[in-house]
């Protein structure tokens, strides 16, 4: 099915999202549906357990890494970098960037600092422990919700933020809805299903960071 951002129908928008699951699977890659499960099930639960005072380790780091690099678009040197990362560097920055919340724009800033983390993979961060407040910034819903998945900058993170919370507030009055980061997923399922058939584009330009 298509869907259209600008769609406010939630029964549209939970039909698109009960199809996550099922686009994860028809991607057939390897450990795919493992590293979504630490994804959306462990991971925050490892967080939580943490509070008051929240971290991410290099391993988790990493595992995160390969989920985000195995849904997209696979870039090695990305999940080398982070890999390489101390543990007491990535927990000082992620426990900076958790306490930093619901700010945003500093939360990313936080997480920045880290060798291979950009704004997409410090959003990814961020949705693993705020689901409700910081959605994953993937190249498939970015499309749909601002016509554009090429620029990787907080500036565009921060506005793709603001449509899919409104989104979010917006289906929250007219039923059962978590969040922005459900909304992602819902966008991702429906570009998956439409695209998954046709085969990926080269990419060209400079190389960075996401």
């Amino acid at each position: 099915m298509e869907l259209d951002f600008k769609c406010s129908d939630i029964e549209t928008w939970k039909e698109a999202l009960s199809s996550y699951e099922s686009r994860i699977e028809s991607l057939n890659k390897p450990d795919l549906v493992s590293l979504d499960q630490f994804y959306r099930v462990n991971l925050p639960s490892l967080l939580h357990d943490r509070d008051p005072n929240p971290y991410l380790t290099t391993s988790e780091l990493s595992q995160l890494m390969k989920w985000k690099l195995s849904r997209g678009k696979w870039r090695p040197r990305l999940l080398d970098f982070v890999s390489s990362l101390e543990d007491s560097v990535v927990k000082s920055a992620s426990e900076k960037a958790f306490k930093s919340l619901p700010d945003i724009s500093k939360a990313v800033k936080e997480l920045t600092v880290l060798k291979g983390v950009g704004p997409a993979t410090a959003s990814a961060v961020l949705a693993a422990y705020a689901p409700d407040i910081a959605p994953f910034m993937s190249d498939e819903a970015m499309e749909v919700a601002l016509g554009n998945s090429k620029d990787y900058t907080l500036k565009q993170y921060l506005l793709f933020v603001t449509k899919l919370q409104e989104k979010s507030k917006e289906l929250k009055l007219k039923g059962e809805w978590d969040g922005p980061s459900d909304i992602e997923r819902a966008l991702w399922s429906c570009t998956v299903r439409s695209t998954k058939s046709q085969p990926e584009k080269s990419s060209s330009g400079k190389k960075r960071k996401r």
